[in-house]
């Protein structure tokens, strides 16, 4: 019984109508992801060919994969504990060799990559198991159910990293299908089954917080991206007009994000009886483009910064108009998901996005910065306006638009 004690005081202490905060060592480990970043918007403006850009995604959505799996784990067991935090701090070590072989996975690091990610996997998941006390039946079977899903994954994560040219992609692309598939058929394994809803406690506003400083990570690669491009060059007006462009619709999406929909979503999953499903759709699934979108502009901003004159060729449109498009579509299903509603702003939003594409190919780089940069501003201001006028209304009219 005092092992069951003990292994249970891992776990974060849960108080009604309070949600955990965000623990210095959680910040700590991010540091990682925030390199991992940059390698990403680096490798995909390295080789932005068809190949090169599947190649990006898929290390791009097993870098946020191994990231959202850890805030799930951290959102169980406490990190302010002496051995959930020296995981972190292995994780960490994971994460940098996982970070450090972006570039080449595809090339001489893949199996130091394939390596890296499965252990980081499944060591976790290992820890949160050993560390849920026999009592806690239900929270037990999951941990059970996960191992055995990420361990299956594994085995073809490490069969990628020993093949070579389209072999090892395919070998990704079926690990990573795994993982995503797996909370949607809810972990199900033989003789245990499936987990239900209830089984998946989370602490929403722990979760949401976590999710919500990610996009600042990525806000923050592009800003880095932005500085160090300018620093680098010759300054002149078109340089300073692509800088000024790329800061503005950074600061737009921040707006987006940050000045309602954020708040939203963690009041929302903070009062919800089944935070576990808001939490696997909401954050885990419908956060991914967002991110997305942010690193995919943040490689425009360098790309406009380099060549701002001329005619934009094709990568620098794909980035310029799929970035901020694949950030409104996030975030427009991750607030129909908080709101029950689609805002309209978003939509129009998406929908100049998609107009523009006709016209992009005989504007500017630093012209087309301009144009995508004003939609973005608008959709904030936009949103915000209606938002307001909604509060002012009567309850029973609000959000009826």
């Amino acid at each position: 019984m005092a092992g069951d004690d003990q292994r249970g005081a891992l776990f974060r202490p849960l108080v009604p109508n309070q949600h955990s905060r965000v623990t210095y060592a959680e910040l700590f480990f991010d540091l990682v992801f925030v390199f991992a970043v940059t390698q990403i918007s680096h490798t995909l403006l390295g080789r932005f060919i068809p190949l090169g850009a599947v190649q990006t995604t898929l290390l791009f959505l097993a870098v946020w994969w191994v990231w959202v799996y850890t805030s799930w784990v951290t959102n169980w067991l406490n990190p302010e504990t002496t051995p959930v935090r020296v995981m972190l701090f292995v994780l960490m070590l994971g994460g940098l060799v996982l970070s450090t072989s972006i570039p080449q996975a595809f090339e001489s690091r893949g199996l130091w990559f394939a390596i890296a990610y499965a252990a980081m996997q499944v060591s976790k998941t290992i820890f949160l198991w050993v560390s849920t006390p026999p009592t806690r039946t239900l929270a037990r079977l999951n941990a059970v159910r996960i191992t055995t899903w990420l361990s299956v994954s594994g085995v073809f994560w490490i069969a990628g990293g020993f093949a070579d040219g389209q072999a090892r992609l395919v070998f990704w692309a079926v690990a990573l299908g795994i993982e995503y598939l797996s909370p949607a058929v809810r972990f199900w394994i033989p003789k245990y089954g499936a987990s239900s809803i209830e089984d998946w406690t989370v602490e929403g506003g722990h979760m949401a917080e976590r999710c919500a400083l990610f996009v600042i990570i990525a806000l923050g690669e592009s800003i880095v991206v932005t500085g160090a491009t300018l620093a680098d060059l010759a300054w002149s007006a078109e340089t300073l007009g692509a800088f000024a462009s790329s800061f503005i619709g950074s600061l737009a999406m921040w707006w987006i994000y940050f000045h309602r929909g954020a708040e939203a979503g963690s009041e929302l999953i903070s009062r919800s009886s089944e935070p576990g499903r808001l939490a696997r759709l909401a954050y885990t699934y419908l956060h991914m483009p967002i991110v997305a979108g942010i690193i995919l502009s943040a490689v425009a901003d360098e790309l406009v910064l380099k060549h701002p004159g001329g005619h934009s060729d094709l990568k620098t449109v794909l980035s310029a108009i799929g970035g901020p498009l694949l950030f409104l579509l996030g975030t427009i299903l991750f607030k129909h998901t908080i709101r029950g509603w689609l805002q309209l702003s978003h939509g129009v939003g998406i929908i100049a996005l998609g107009v523009l594409v006709w016209f992009a190919g005989e504007m500017s780089p630093l012209l087309l910065s301009i144009v995508t940069t004003a939609i973005m501003i608008v959709v904030a201001a936009w949103e915000s306006i209606s938002l307001k006028s909604d509060a002012a209304k009567p309850h029973s009219e609000a959000g009826s638009v």
